[in-house]
């Protein structure tokens, strides 16, 4: 009973999130005619303007117009991002030298520090538009984290089989590839906990850490389902296909180089040779297998975008469409799932609410302090001086390391902006987005955007908020009384000696030109 209140209080407060009925009046009744342009035009040259854009191309409404508010409000000041900075610090330091203190009180901490951020865009800027966009994407982000977490939790799946580095390197790649199917973030909450158990009583952090690399990030760089910066760019008009054919060999070369690291790593864990001989039957069983059909609905609504499907009911802001029958569907699957699961599955997965409530709060903070950070990343990459610098190794690095420490999607955006901004593109035409991916009209256009996708998804893995599932896989990891590294830690031990070589081994293989 506990944990069903937990459940309906968990998810009464991500509804507090979206709006309520007399919001969604008031934004539907803003008129479409205050959309903002770049170009200065007088309201009803941009209203046309934006109208025929919208019947003729299929303007997405889930891109971050960051650029064009920025452009209208001006660029907030560089110390704004103070907010931002002082999050990223706590997070390193909190749980290192002031943990009691940082457990205690790090809702409190990200709510204060999003809500002054907040406040000076609503108030000293007026600017409303990046607030709405952060809340929008926020809600879109811990409605499906939150879902797949709660489907997944009931679903206990045991690998009896004897934990030897080949038996953890073939899981390891199975997550790979199941990430491209249920998304990183339902392979790394369906996987966790059988990759824990398998190794029980020789689990170490290398263990988690390398599960992060493999099926919390890279893993996903396949299809558009894998990462949210790769399905948003499929709704701005990149094929479906288009990721798997691109990105195929930048994936296979880094998984094979983490595959082969992570196997010599775990050839070296002494506590497998004083492992107890047990006898096994080598095979794996599965509880709570009707939770897969939850899991199927939540990645069904996924593309249940007002944007795509003609019809779909939205909140319309600022001449765009927000959806919110998605994330109904996935906060009530959510509920649904928990509520009708295996209660052996719930209590084998030892199944809490505290990682995802862990990254609820941390993450408002992220999204609250984090816009203008972005605003001046975007203001930059689409300036004269940084447009001059596009090319595939600055779009590389650039939206990789900026994807580590900021959201992965909008950073995408951004970049993939700049990109067709600099050879007269524009990111909200879908002919254009789509002739960029084909290549042929825009010179060297399909290594540039390549270098994106592979940038945004492969450097998520740099940090543990670089993507959603890999806070909620340490979280779950550190119940079990694994003891992982900090925020730094992490950095310096791991991300910096084994992923930047790849990265770097990655980038002169596919993007050097």
């Amino acid at each position: 009973m506990k944990k069903r209140i937990n459940l309906l209080v968990f998810l009464l407060v991500l509804g507090f999130y979206i709006p309520n009925a007399q919001l969604i009046a008031e934004i539907n009744a803003v008129p479409e005619t205050s959309i903002l342009m770049q170009d200065g035009h007088e309201d009803d040259v941009k209203d046309s303007h934006a109208e025929d854009k919208q019947e003729n191309h299929g303007e997405s409404a889930t891109d971050d117009h960051a650029a064009a508010d920025d452009a209208h409000h001006g660029p907030p000041p560089g110390w704004t991002v103070i907010p931002f900075v002082l999050l990223l610090g706590m997070i390193a330091t909190g749980p290192l030298f002031y943990e009691h203190f940082w457990h205690k009180n790090y809702p409190l901490i990200a709510v204060s520090l999003a809500s002054l951020v907040v406040l000076y865009y609503l108030f000293a800027l007026h600017d409303t538009h990046a607030p709405v966009h952060a809340l929008a994407e926020y809600v879109q982000f811990i409605a499906l984290l939150s879902s797949l977490y709660i489907a997944s939790g009931g679903i206990m799946i045991n690998v009896d089989k004897k934990a030897t580095p080949m038996a953890n390197v073939g899981l390891l790649l199975i997550g790979a590839v199941i990430s491209n199917l249920i998304g990183t973030t339902g392979a790394s909450m369906l996987l966790i906990r059988p990759f824990i158990r398998l190794n029980k009583g020789r689990i170490k952090p290398y263990h988690i850490i390398f599960f992060i690399f493999m099926v919390s990030n890279i893993g996903g760089a396949l299809t558009p389902i894998g990462d949210p910066p790769l399905f948003l760019g499929f709704l701005k008009g990149v094929p479906f296909m288009w990721t798997l054919t691109h990105n195929l060999l930048p994936w296979i070369a880094a998984l094979i180089i983490l595959a082969i690291m992570f196997y010599f790593f775990d050839r070296r864990n002494k506590d497998m040779d004083l492992a107890p001989e047990v006898e096994f039957t080598n095979k794996t069983t599965i509880v709570g297998s009707k939770n897969f059909l939850w899991l199927a609905v939540i990645i069904a609504a996924v593309f249940i975008d007002p944007n795509v499907i003609e019809g779909v009911p939205a909140i319309i802001y600022d001449g765009q469409k927000f959806s919110f029958i998605r994330e109904i569907i996935m906060l009530s699957v959510g509920y649904l799932s928990f509520k009708f699961a295996s209660k052996k599955a719930i209590e084998g997965n030892e199944f809490n609410f505290e990682p995802i409530r862990e990254v609820a709060f941390i993450f408002v903070g992220i999204f609250g302090t984090m816009m203008p950070a972005l605003a001046l990343v975007s203001e930059f990459a689409q300036s004269e001086t940084g447009v001059a610098l596009i090319n595939p190794n600055s779009l590389y690095w650039g939206t990789g390391f900026l994807s580590g420490f900021l959201d992965n999607a909008p950073t995408y955006l951004n970049f993939l902006a700049a990109a067709l901004a600099s050879q007269g593109g524009d990111i909200s035409v879908v002919a254009d987005v789509q002739a960029y991916a084909a290549g042929g009209e825009y010179p060297d256009s399909v290594i540039n955007l390549t270098a994106i996708a592979v940038g945004a998804v492969f450097f998520g893995a740099m940090t543990y908020i670089g993507n959603g599932p890999n806070f909620m896989v340490k979280s779950i990891a550190e119940q079990t009384g694994i003891h992982m590294p900090s925020f730094f830690g992490y950095i310096l031990r791991y991300s910096v000696p084994i992923l930047l070589p790849i990265f770097l081994v990655i980038w002169l293989l596919f993007f050097v030109l």
